[in-house]
């Protein structure tokens, strides 16, 4: 499209699109736009560029259209075709820019559920200045974007205080725009005690507190009405334990009152005023004391899963010691810098990612890659922070600052992960938003309809109106999907899978499709020695020895796996003379006055040396299997030959196997290989199907293909895939986990297959985890609001259906916390 002087392009930064039909949906949107001549959504990268004639429409329009579609919007850039400046925009809207956007990272207490969550984003979004806000409740994290010319952080602070939360600046705390993708450094930070059955749990914090008090004033408000004591005593005991449970639920209900906006809260303040008013004490003291306790179990039993990222935070020291000249310095891990080495003696645990460049020792790395026996690390060998150094002396040499080591990089994938809303999260709460509004108008009709039309009982009327809004609040459908997500999350973390989010969670357990990468993804991605045929008189040990002495000077791939054989036996190498190496051919070299020959057939034909009818056969049978013959001989003639090919990975077969029993029979494989060797791979791991000689474009053909008749998944090590990974549904990645974080839906950490497996039974799990509380919080809902509106049920049972139905969910939600491994 030819820019007219007129037309202007713009790039912005969009939020909250979850799949790529949420960037087709505003991609739509906007071209229906009177003036704009062209939009692009892209959802890998959460850009939108809009061209478009600012004579015809404004960029705020552009902006509302976006926002009106329930997603975040932010300027990144302007490329002014013409010389029209910003002054085009309408008032209303503060263009800020992008190099002067801060970002704060808080933590948040105070929160008992998602509608908090949500009243403390709502409220931070009403600040001028604030560009973008996300609040996690089951992190209890927020992330806040805003324009320092405009507003500070304090002003943010004193918002959040004011909505009756605490809040505290992360050590990841406010970070320049640019460096906003960076990875946070993990903040060390108390696990609290989540134990109900603890006494301490009661003790030692406010709301257990809290409920305690008011339980104390319902039962001696039940004691002196028992004993006829007069009634203002009576209802001094009930009123101490309305006030000290009640005042902080009255105080979150106001500020969503302020907000525009009804939840529990708000619902049951009115409810516990209105059961005063009719001088029902004792049931709004029972009232207040039922929904203060499930709500305070609620959060803690929640917090258990919390805790989980919190450990993981706290696997590394906050000091480390380090070698500076002859000395050894203890310091601070965050002042470390690239290239220094730390001393690491053995029990401690590693501070940093790094390189071993001395000492050998045994290392567990349980807590990052789930392996449960202890690597044995030595010289070149890279060590994770977080793990554990157990038998030797090591000296590390940092690779990976604090905000950069895998375990952080871990801990921020996790927070993410369980922030983000999953399909049928994001179709909850949608529902929640046209429900409850719609209970609270039948609530206030039903108050008064029948008083006014029917001449019936005010106070019979207002009492079930009440109990309505008890029940009209959808708590238990609100959590029933995000504490089986966190859930499900933290459980499959401890088990080596990362889902970077609550939609690939979900897409893993609808998959109806799996698609492999074969070389280092089914196979080790190095060759291996697989036989060491003799042809001669000379012994396997002897060619052995012969191909891995010319060998060992040698840094090719073959090479290498010869020489490793050869150690591995316990062959001792000696040093041959007169070395030449012919490039793409071989190399030959000279034990005392015999000349030995290592290489492939070209080499031999080039020498001269005659191969018999028996050897061709031989070398063509291995060709015809996808293996590499390796021709070993001397001026006499042919001695043996030594066949390697890409090794299976060991759990390889295991894998393939556990994914069938599971119900997913349609795997296939792809490689770029040929089809001798695609072949071979295939009958080994019993897959029925397999695709040879693709080029990634090939590849990419195939999975569009294969997602016409369903779900596809496709695993790979996302080095020369990624087209692939990409296209699919979900994609999983077995690679490193530097690679992986940046290319795959979900990682594999240590690259085990049999992972694969555990992902694809976890993620069916939380999908009926979720249905089963959403059927089971509807169908309660349903039945209570029916009995409520004919006077069959009252406060109190409303108060128990509510919390009940709450605490039932989550706890079938952290039934997913809880799932064993499979293997």
């Amino acid at each position: 499209m030819t820019q007219t002087p007129s037309i202007k392009t713009q790039a912005l930064q969009v939020g909250g699109m979850d799949c790529g039909s949420c960037a087709k949906t505003i991609e739509v949107s906007l071209q229906q736009l009177r003036g704009v001549m062209e939009a692009s959504v892209s959802f890998a990268t959460e850009k939108v560029k809009v061209s478009y004639d600012p004579q015809i429409v404004s960029e705020k329009t552009i902006f509302d259209q976006i926002k009106a579609l329930g997603y975040t919007v932010v300027e990144q850039s302007h490329e002014a075709a013409t010389h029209h400046s910003h002054s085009c925009f309408c008032d209303h809207h503060h263009h800020v820019d992008a190099a002067s956007t801060q970002n704060l990272q808080a933590k948040i207490g105070g929160m008992d559920c998602g509608g908090c969550a949500k009243t403390v984003e709502v409220g931070l979004q009403q600040i001028p200045g604030v560009l973008e806000v996300s609040v996690s409740f089951a992190t209890q994290r927020a992330e806040i974007s805003y324009d320092p010319q405009q507003v500070n952080e304090a002003a943010i602070f004193d918002r959040i205080k004011s909505l009756g939360y605490t809040v505290e600046q992360s050590d990841e705390a406010s970070t320049n725009h640019e460096h906003q993708h960076q990875h946070p450094h993990p903040v060390r930070q108390q696990t609290q005690n989540t134990d109900p059955t603890n006494w301490k749990f009661w003790i030692h914090n406010r709301r257990g507190l809290s409920v305690i008090l008011a339980g104390v004033g319902l039962v001696l408000g039940l004691i002196t009405q028992y004993l006829a004591l007069p009634i203002w005593i009576v209802r001094a005991f009930y009123g101490i334990g309305i006030i000290v449970a009640g005042f902080p639920i009255a105080r979150a209900g106001l500020m969503e009152l302020r907000l525009r906006r009804a939840d529990m809260n708000l619902l049951m303040t009115i409810s516990v005023i209105g059961a005063v008013i009719l001088g029902d004490w004792f049931e709004a003291a029972l009232v207040i004391f039922l929904f203060s306790l499930g709500t305070t179990l609620q959060i803690f039993t929640f917090g258990r899963t919390r805790n989980a990222i919190s450990n993981l935070m706290n696997l590394t020291p906050p000091t480390a010691t380090i070698r500076r000249g002859s000395q050894e310095v203890t310091v601070r891990v965050a002042e470390i810098q690239l290239g220094e080495i730390l001393t690491i003696r053995p029990g401690q645990r590693v501070a940093l990612d790094g390189v071993v460049v001395s000492g050998n020792s045994a290392i567990d790395q349980s807590p990052i890659t789930g392996e449960s026996i202890p690597k044995d690390k030595e010289i070149g060998d890279r060590v994770f922070a977080g793990t554990l150094n157990q038998t030797g002396f090591l000296e590390v040499k940092v690779t990976h600052t604090a905000a950069d080591t895998t375990v952080a990089k871990i801990v921020h994938l996790v927070e993410v992960a369980q922030s983000s809303r999953a399909p049928s999260q994001q179709w909850v709460d949608k529902f929640a938003e046209v429900y409850t509004p719609i209970v609270i108008f039948s609530a206030i009709a039903l108050s008064l309809i029948p008083p006014l039309v029917f001449a019936q009982a005010f106070n019979v009327w207002l009492y079930r109106a009440l109990v309505l809004l008890v029940i009209a609040c959808p708590c238990a459908l609100v959590i029933s999907t995000p504490v089986s997500i966190v859930s499900a999350i933290g459980a499959a973390t401890r088990q080596g899978v990362l889902f970077k989010g609550g939609n690939s969670l979900e897409t893993a357990g609808k998959l109806t499709s799996l698609a492999f990468d074969k070389t280092g993804t089914l196979t080790q991605g190095e060759p291996v020695v697989l036989q060491v045929k003799e042809l001669g008189e000379v012994s396997a040990t002897q060619i052995l020895l012969i191909a891995a002495a010319l060998e060992q000077q040698s840094e090719h791939p073959l090479a290498r796996a010869i020489v490793a054989k050869a150690r591995e036996e316990g062959i001792e190498l000696e040093s041959p003379q007169n070395f030449t190496a012919y490039p793409g051919r071989g190399i030959t070299a000279n034990f005392g006055a015999m000349q030995y020959f290592v290489g492939n057939r070209r080499l031999f034909v080039d020498q001269g040396i005659s191969l018999s009818l028996t050897a061709q056969s031989l070398l063509s049978e291995m060709e015809n299997l996808g293996q590499t013959p390796v021709l070993v001989g001397n001026s006499q003639g042919l001695l043996g030959v030594i066949s390697l090919a890409d090794g299976l990975r060991l759990e390889a077969g295991e894998a393939v196997r556990l994914l069938k029993k599971q119900g997913l029979q349609h795997l296939v494989m792809l490689t770029g290989d040929r089809t001798q060797v695609a072949q071979q791979i295939a009958q080994q791991l019993d897959l029925k199907e397999y695709k040879a000689e693709l080029l990634p474009e090939d590849k990419l053909q195939i999975i569009q293909q294969m997602r016409r008749s369903g779900i596809v998944g496709m695993v790979g090590d996302g080095i020369n895939d990624a087209p692939a990974l990409a296209t699919a549904d979900i994609s999983f990645a077995v690679g490193g986990i530097d690679m992986a974080l940046e290319t795959a839906d979900v990682v594999l950490v240590g690259g085990d297959l049999r992972r694969l497996a555990t992902a694809v039974d976890l993620s069916r799990r939380t999908l009926a985890v979720i249905q089963q509380n959403i059927v089971f919080s509807l169908v309660t809902k349903a039945l209570f609001l029916l009995l409520a509106t004919f006077g069959f049920v009252g406060l109190a049972v409303a108060v128990l259906a509510d919390t009940g139905s709450s605490l039932l969910v989550t706890a079938n939600g952290m039934r997913l916390f809880r799932t064993k491994r499979m293997f």
